[in-house]
Formats: structure tokens, sequence, C-alpha cells
């Protein structure tokens, strides 16, 4: 896809990876519309752009499904069309499973997976429209190697890639590409959520203008996913072949962690 010219939609374009992303696309020559909770968030996204006129802001709570539905409206009302929906707003939350609320599995599953695929099928016809439409979801490592304490946000991200490779089938004829991107821990606000598991496990924390960089590159040329360069991919063909042997690896790791973390985070 080339990305000079095109117009953008990139939800959690307020803070972390959705901000940096929307800084890269910009620099590379697109039409960002930032979406996200916080005008203030966003103002300040946009004034880092590269075009800050060019850009438009738009005000929406994922979380809510009544929100959602007015986001097709919304967006063709800006004017522009739509070429590239980036689904990058996630919330995480980590905990063993037996002291986590239900409150918070809901928000995980309601945000990172029900909002891009409500969304999505929203702005389908205009990404058709296009005629070069691109959907882009941000999953995670996670949602190939699920970690203790990450349960539920895994399940999310499991979900979300799962449904990024059956959406990829199923608008092959309509003109729309998807691309499913799975960045490894990244440090943003959202991180320091779980600092003390990143510290336990010994996480390595990309910057999110280098995740922003890779995910742009495959947009692109129009990649099928993107993963972190690594030994993450042989750690994802480890878990398809071999997934046995990962379990063990990680209740290692996990029992190791143990003395590192603090009392009230371990099982």
């Amino acid at each position: 896809m080339r990305l000079d010219g095109i117009r953008a939609l990139v939800t959690g374009a307020g803070s972390g990876i959705g901000r940096a992303l929307s800084v890269e696309l910009a620099r590379r020559g697109a039409r960002p519309i930032l979406l996200g909770r916080t005008a203030s968030a966003l103002e300040a996204t946009r004034s880092r752009l590269a075009a800050p006129e060019a850009a438009a802001i738009l005000c929406l709570d994922l979380a809510d499904a009544g929100a959602r539905g007015e986001i097709a409206e919304r967006v063709a009302a800006l004017g522009g069309g739509l070429d590239l929906l980036v689904n990058n707003a996630g919330v995480v939350d980590a905990a063993p499973l037996a002291r986590q609320e239900e409150e918070a599995w809901r928000r995980m599953v309601e945000v990172n997976l029900l909002a891009p695929m409500s969304i999505t099928r929203r702005l389908l016809p205009l990404l058709q429209a296009s005629g070069r439409g691109r959907v882009v979801n941000v999953g995670s490592m996670f949602g190939d190697i699920a970690f203790p304490f990450f349960a539920a946000y895994s399940a999310s991200k499991f979900g979300l890639r799962g449904w990024s490779e059956a959406l990829r089938r199923e608008v092959a004829d309509l003109g729309v590409g998807v691309t499913y991107c799975a960045p490894r821990g990244t440090r943003t606000p959202a991180a320091d959520g779980f600092a003390g598991y990143v510290e336990a496990f010994r996480m390595r924390l990309d910057a999110p203008e280098k995740v922003a960089r890779a995910i742009a590159d495959g947009i692109a040329r129009d990649a099928r996913d993107v993963y972190p360069r690594g030994p993450e991919r042989l750690f994802v063909l480890l878990q398809r072949l071999l997934p046995a042997q990962v379990d063990r690896g990680i209740v290692r790791q996990m029992r190791a962690a143990a003395v590192r973390l603090p009392s009230a985070s371990r099982p």
C-alpha cells in the first residue's frame, strides 16, 4: 500500500503505539484520523505530526457499544473516505486468575476483540470503496504464546489473531487486505500497570517508535503479518510444533519469577 496521501484511522492514538504510529504514518504522507477517548491526548498527538492540519480527531470510547455504532457516520462526515483502519487500541490487566475481577476480563474482551470486530464491520464499505483498503489489527506476542498472569489478555489477543485470519479470507474478493501485527512488550503507559511482571519475567520492551516503524513498513509492503525480529520468531514456531516443551519452559520461568514478584501478585 502506498502510504502517501491515504486516509488512515488509528485507534488508541492518544498514547503509546497508537501515537507513535500516527506520527510515523504522517511522516510518510498519510492523513490520520486520530481516535481515542481523551481530546487533550489526541491534540498532543496531532501537535507532533508532520502536517497537523491534515489530521482529524475523533473522540470515542471503544468500550461503549453505542458509541461504536456511530463510527461509520462520523468518519464519513469528516470527508476524504478511508483507506486504512488500524485497530490498535487495547487494554491489559495482569494478575493471578484467582485474584482478577471478572470486570477486568470483560473490558479486555470488549476493547481488544469486540471493538475491532464491530468497527471493522461498520467501516468495511468505506474501505472497500477506496479500492485499496486495508485493516491492520495490532495484537501481541501473547496472542501466540500465552503467559501466566496474562491469561485473559492472552485470550483476547488469541481471539484477535484468529479473527484476523478469518477476516483476511472473507474479504479477499472485496479488494480489502488484512495485516496482523504482534509486537512484543512495548514501553507504553499501559506497561506501567504490570511493571512488576516485566521485571520478574525479565521481559524485553521495545520503544513504541520502533514498533511503529515495523508496522508502517508492513503496511507499505501489504504484509500478511508483522512479527518482531529475533528469538520470538523461533518461540512462535516452537509453540506451534512443540507446545509441551514451551509449557515446561514457561512454567520454569514462572517459578523462578515468583520469588521476585510482590507477594500480592503471586498466585
